[in-house]
């Protein structure tokens, strides 16, 4: 480390912020014999160079396109994945690379008042800029009173909840779909959210399928309540999503991948193929996010 700060991340440097993006590998995991092979295993069975990344590799990846990306793991209350970072280790990573790194923690809503505290902790001790939540595997409803302090936390910082919503890669197409319930995933769940925590904002990830109508009538209902594309090439927008983003919710719909699902080239590349209208993509790519971290200001 030097006595020179690294660059602030700032909304004029970027062409783009990536809302979505999974860090499946500590950096102690890589260099272990079985996370090697891991490693390995993976992106044979993806057919990807990018699968497994760690957070400065990502930070790489991003600032070689002039991107940021929003980085995060997803808590489990059971054993972690021995490959995977924990909350403390992407944000210690985060604060090398804060020109292009937007931390999010991973605190698992049913560890309510303890979980309040961790939030606490990593917000105030790491520097977390909001927290992932994923309702189907972490088995809780959105809504669960259980959550609540948690999210107390967050409305205290202003800080956003990104929950996933809709139908679930994890266990897609396999018996049983892995023990995974699609139930919990309903965007509308988030409406109760929104209505008790005014003050947090909401991102809802992925175009919602099959409850598209519920999280276009939520966002334009609450105004706090946002949408990020990731996880769904933009050839297969639903129709009414395409609509609402370019009109209703064009300041309130951000640019999202899901990486390494997609990579950005790939995403924006089918972005192209859409009835999105040019006049909208600045802000669906860059401006909706930057002012809801607060790289910019309204209007900018």
């Amino acid at each position: 480390m030097t006595g020179v700060n690294p660059p602030e991340l700032l909304a004029a440097d970027l062409v783009a912020i990536d809302v979505h993006t999974h860090v499946h590998f500590s950096t102690k995991a890589a260099q272990s014999e079985a996370g090697a092979t891991r490693l390995a295993q993976m992106r044979e069975h993806f057919k990807s160079d990018v699968v497994g990344m760690d957070v400065h590799q990502l930070a790489a990846f991003y600032r070689e396109r002039r991107m940021a990306a929003v980085a995060f793991t997803v808590d489990s209350l059971g054993d972690r994945d021995e490959h995977a970072p924990s909350n403390e280790e992407i944000g210690e990573i985060a604060a090398e690379h804060p020109d292009v790194i937007i931390p999010f923690a991973s605190v698992h809503p049913a560890r309510g008042k303890a979980g309040a505290k961790i939030a606490r902790r990593l917000i105030e001790g790491y520097g977390f800029r909001g927290f992932k939540f994923h309702p189907s595997v972490q088995e809780v409803f959105p809504n669960d009173p259980v959550a609540f302090p948690i999210y107390e936390v967050l409305a205290e910082h202003g800080l956003p909840a990104l929950f996933h919503t809709g139908q679930n890669g994890v266990g897609a197409g396999t018996k049983g779909g892995g023990g995974v319930r699609l139930k919990y995933s309903n965007p509308l769940h988030l409406d109760d959210v929104a209505v008790d925590f005014p003050d947090m904002p909401i991102i809802m990830a992925h175009p919602s399928f099959p409850w598209q109508d519920e999280a276009l009538a939520v966002a334009t209902h609450k105004a706090q309540v946002y949408i990020e594309l990731s996880g769904w090439s933009p050839k297969y927008f639903p129709p009414q999503l395409v609509q609402y983003a370019n009109t209703l919710l064009r300041k309130k719909v951000m640019f999202g991948t899901d990486f390494p699902l997609f990579t950005p080239e790939r995403w924006m590349a089918d972005l192209e193929t859409t009835e999105i209208r040019d006049s909208v993509k600045p802000d669906i790519m860059l401006h909706n996010a930057a002012r809801l971290f607060g790289l910019e200001k309204d209007g900018s």
